[in-house]
């Protein structure tokens, strides 16, 4: 008889008390591994495919539901990055081990491995099953710069956005605001547009850039693209948030 291979999750790091990545107190598991290269990127130690502690989908749920008392009602375990979707076959044995113990289950993920082809839509409607939010984080709306900005197009990240919504899925939309780069008001209002076309979309948020992970990028002995560039100011903030937040 063939034995099965076991799942194991390759995982990046594990933070027991996170508050921004989901509704209430979360357990935030960041995996090993992302395709994309964006420019501001806060996590560039996740992009590796290869690396991180592997961990099978109960053992790593087992640790996570220590914390189970601080959750409450709104809290419980986001996956997180690195880009959970190219560890699909984990994340579904994941996420059904939560929702069998009755666990509020987020994935936050930047959409890069979604695709309407097989195999991947039938593990990922299977993962939808149990999954509460969908936390989509879009780099820009315009394909040449979203391109420029993380090495790739974006059009099947609109594709899945779109899919979400038609499935019912419940979606939080995040924007990183990155002056002279993805605060552009053309560009902000198509985001909005699309934002309006979609029916699940709980809540936006614009989140400005910042340059705390460039000692990550220092140490790994990287070349920071970005070097120079301000942080938003208080007014650019606000136009954004005008356009995205305020109208949604």
């Amino acid at each position: 008889m063939q034995k099965t291979e076991k799942v194991v999750g390759h995982i990046n790091s594990l933070e027991t008390f996170g508050l921004v990545d989901g509704p209430g107190v979360r357990f935030v598991i960041f995996v090993q591994g992302c395709r994309m290269r964006c420019k501001y990127c806060h996590n560039p130690e996740t992009w590796a495919l290869e690396g991180g502690e592997e961990w099978t989908p109960q053992d790593l749920f087992k640790r996570a539901y220590r914390y189970k008392n601080y959750w409450g009602k709104e809290g419980g375990i986001t996956v997180s990055g690195g880009e959970p979707l190219l560890q699909i076959d984990f994340m579904n044995e994941f996420f059904k081990i939560a929702k069998q113990h009755g666990v509020n289950t987020v994935l936050d993920t930047a959409g890069n491995p979604f695709t309407m082809e097989e195999p991947f839509l039938s593990k990922f409607n299977e993962l939808m099953k149990n999954t509460d939010l969908v936390m989509l984080d879009f780099k820009e709306i315009d394909p040449a710069k979203h391109k420029e900005l993380t090495g790739w197009d974006n059009a099947n990240i609109v594709q899945m956005a779109k899919y979400l919504s038609e499935i019912g899925k419940d979606m939080w939309i995040r924007h990183v605001l990155v002056p002279g780069i993805t605060d552009d008001e053309q560009g902000l209002h198509e985001l909005d547009a699309l934002i309006k076309e979609l029916k699940t979309v709980k809540r936006v948020e614009v989140l400005p850039y910042h340059t705390l992970g460039l000692a990550k990028w220092q140490k790994l002995g990287i070349s920071y693209p970005l070097d120079g560039v301000p942080t938003p100011t208080k007014e650019q903030t606000a136009l954004a948030e005008e356009i995205l937040v305020h109208n949604n």
